[in-house]
């Protein structure tokens, strides 16, 4: 979802969740005590269609969640609809019916309530999945500190870090594993990076991390010692199952002559080094030198 979402926007989601939460009372009421009627007025509440001009305004009706969220509002009603029709008529609904817009309208609703808590993260600069910053404050602190380190000649390092073979994680168990990896790997960077230095989630399954007052010994000391916690915590799912997880990592040293754009991707290229070298280890940029050709077959990005 995109950071820009506007006020507007997230405000005008409330509206739909209320004017849903009077809805249903009102189309029940309409289907078994009044024979359909008052129930056409109530059936497409005007909230969500006023949600989805503001969202048109914000480009986020092509995004994935708002099309299912679309879809579910349109399945849920033309179903109710269906079933006032079968009222007016004197005919009450099966069970299987009437639970198919109760299902609907529970699913809707969950899916409501998540995309708000989105919203409401995205505004605040926070990723609602992982808990940590977005692409939204990330240029702002990575200038804050290169302009400091050119004052005082303090340095840091930036690394980016990309879960490995994630799209096969997503492909074997589900987008819902997928976003538990996601969180716990999160979890685990939280964990292992020092209180003042600072992590973002840049998107998909890439992180980056900022490395303050460190040079670059040190920060690949940081940066390697969190490789091993990720690889010694692999995610636990409830029916037991384990998924093991690493990541790879590039990291870089600021210097005088490279802008914040130019050391994220100096980390960006140390990044597919490291996955081109076999994944789940560090490539510190401008030290590392790829491995022989012959030993390491070319993997890509993943």
């Amino acid at each position: 979802m995109s950071d820009s979402t506007t006020p507007s926007t997230t405000e005008a989601l409330g509206a739909v969740l209320d004017e849903h939460l009077r809805w249903i009372g009102q189309w029940q009421r309409a289907v078994f005590y009044r024979d359909g009627r008052g129930g056409e007025r109530s059936s497409a509440p005007a909230s969500f269609q006023a949600w989805c001009q503001a969202a048109s305004r914000d480009d986020l009706l092509q995004q994935p969640a708002v099309q299912k969220l679309a879809n579910l509002h349109e399945q849920m009603h033309r179903q109710a609809r269906l079933i006032l029709l079968k009222a007016s008529s004197g005919e009450l609904p099966t069970e299987s019916e009437y639970e198919g817009v109760i299902g609907r309208f529970e699913e809707f609703m969950l899916h409501l309530r998540r995309m708000e808590r989105a919203f409401a993260a995205a505004a605040s600069g926070l990723d609602p999945l992982t808990g940590l910053r977005t692409r939204r404050g990330m240029g702002e602190a990575l200038e804050r500190e290169h302009n400091r380190y050119r004052r005082t000649g303090q340095p840091f390092c930036v690394a980016l870090a990309d879960i490995d073979k994630f799209k096969g994680i997503n492909d074997s168990y589900g987008h819902d594993i997928g976003d538990r990896v996601l969180a716990a790997t999160a979890a685990v960077i939280s964990r292992g990076v020092r209180s003042f230095d600072e992590a973002f989630r840049m998107g998909g399954e890439e992180f980056l991390v900022c490395l303050k007052e460190t040079g670059l010994d040190e920060g690949y000391a940081v940066i390697e010692r969190l490789r091993v916690d990720l690889m010694r915590s692999p995610v636990v799912l409830p029916d037991g199952r384990v998924i093991p997880v690493t990541a790879s990592f590039g990291l870089v040293e600021a210097v005088a002559d490279l802008t914040v754009d130019d050391l994220v991707v100096c980390a960006d290229r140390a990044l597919y080094q490291a996955k081109n070298s076999g994944r789940n280890r560090v490539i510190r940029y401008g030290i590392d030198r790829p491995e022989p050709k012959a030993a390491v077959a070319k993997v890509g990005r993943g």
